[in-house]
């Protein structure tokens, strides 16, 4: 059976700018959250690898973009790093800053490759931090002045921009958790970071769409289908749960304009709801996005608390479900992640019916492999055929979900070249391109060659 694609559809992948760029001090970059944490505790991260160095994308970006052109790129995302272009956090530009994204941009249109830029990906500048992060709404201004900064520098060039990518991460792993800096571990102070999330990212909608620059505006999601152990009551009521605060609680704002009335009901009734300023409804409400990109990677599997936790005791999501590992399910086993690949086509399918059809393309989706040296061929390089295999059952599940009318635009994979990920350093590996580390050379794996072909024949059979 051939799989065959639309004509305009989008072949690509993605990166941050602290994932990818390296450089991360030089040039007039001041820190973000990540270079702090990793000079105050660098045993946190995997190796003692920080994000000084990463992919080194700041001085081979050139070269770098003539590999996505030979990967069947037409499109490509990363970001702008707030700290490198305003190191201030709202005060001067750093000209620097401004020349290297110039040069980025115009050197991926002409290889033929659509630029899309997402405004912030878990990196606030150290210095806004300080001033509270996105606990503070000055630093939501700041934000939302550096994104109209970003507008006038780049916007008669860059058409797709997008305001946040998996906002809900800072949220679960700095404010709920201790995966990210700040490490906070507060249900009501999280609740306020997301909430403000939403209103910078509406207000920056709001602003875009006054320019008149004639593209379109967005926001990434990682939209983790939920799927409960059982149709038992309990199970049904949990997995609710984790959807309303887990994925409802940026999707629903950003494509309807209003949060759901049962998350409202659900933090009030735990006194968890955000301090809310007039205007800010309607702020909300105005900040309807035009494109939605979908990070999808594994399911999240749910089920009643054993003991569910006493009225007045929630202090985490968790307190009100329980994750559990589906029986015989197919394992990535380098990450540990469940690999469902109808989990996209679900997405895809629910965003159809209840969501009115919205734009959206899938910005991430990958396979991180540890030990993929053991790979390496004597032609030195890397065989990855389970990468293949991963990203074709992926896509015959999107193939299906167009079939029946899904306004699914593309599909980027995580990442282009193996990139430095957060705590984690380059343990586990997504590039089409393999690294070296002790050399920075890029070699094209099995599965850039293959993708490659993909996109030059619009499918696969």
């Amino acid at each position: 059976m051939k799989y065959q694609f639309p004509d305009d559809f989008w072949w690509g992948s993605a990166t941050s700018a602290t994932q990818s760029e390296g450089a991360s001090l030089q040039d007039g970059k001041s820190k973000n959250i990540f270079d702090y944490w990793y000079e105050i505790e660098p045993e946190r991260f995997h190796g003692q690898i920080g994000p000084e160095n990463t992919s080194t994308f700041y001085d081979n970006y050139q070269q770098d973009i003539l590999l996505l052109k030979q990967l069947g790129h037409n499109t490509f995302r990363t970001s702008i790093s707030w700290s490198r272009l305003i190191p201030s956090g709202d005060g001067e530009l750093n000209p620097n800053a401004v020349t290297f994204y110039n040069s980025m941009i115009d050197n991926l249109l002409a290889n033929g490759i659509t630029p899309f830029i997402n405004l912030y990906h878990f990196d606030m500048p150290l210095c806004m931090q300080e001033r509270g992060g996105w606990e503070s709404r000055a630093v939501v201004d700041a934000y939302v002045r550096y994104a109209n900064i970003c507008f006038t520098l780049f916007g008669d060039r860059v058409k797709q921009w997008f305001t946040f990518n998996e906002p809900i991460v800072p949220v679960e792993a700095g404010y709920l958790g201790d995966q990210h800096y700040p490490c906070v571990v507060d249900f009501k102070r999280a609740v306020t970071v997301a909430y403000h999330c939403v209103l910078a990212h509406a207000k920056v909608v709001e602003n875009y769409r006054e320019l008149k620059q004639g593209g379109e505006i967005g926001i990434i999601l990682n939209l983790t289908p939920t799927y409960p152990r059982s149709d038992h009551p309990a199970d049904l009521v949990a997995a609710n749960h984790a959807d309303l605060l887990l994925n409802r609680s940026f999707l629903d704002p950003v494509t309807k304009g209003a949060y759901p009335d049962e998350l409202i009901r659900l933090l009030r009734d735990h006194d968890l709801l955000p301090a809310i300023e007039s205007g800010d409804c309607e702020l909300i409400a105005s900040g309807v996005i035009d494109l939605l990109g979908v990070n999808y990677y594994q399911p999240r599997r749910v089920q009643a608390k054993e003991n569910p936790t006493p009225q007045g005791q929630v202090n985490t999501p968790e307190d009100l479900f329980s994750f559990y590992s589906m029986p015989g399910r197919k394992i990535n086993p380098h990450r540990g992640w469940e690999i469902y690949e109808k989990g996209l086509y679900d997405i895809l399918t629910n965003l159809r019916i209840n969501y009115g059809n919205i734009p959206c393309y899938i910005s991430e989706n990958g396979m991180g492999v540890e030990g993929e040296e053991q790979f390496i061929t004597t032609s030195g390089q890397v065989d990855d055929e389970y990468r293949i295999e991963f990203i074709r059952d992926h896509l015959k599940w999107l193939h299906q979900a167009l079939q029946e009318g899904s306004n699914c635009k593309g599909y980027h994979l995580w990442t282009f070249i193996d990139c430095w990920s957060w705590l984690n350093a380059y343990k586990n590996r997504y590039g089409f391109v393999r690294l070296n580390l002790a050399d920075q050379t890029r070699v094209i794996k099995k599965s850039g060659h293959w993708f490659a072909d993909v996109a030059k024949q619009k499918g696969f059979n």
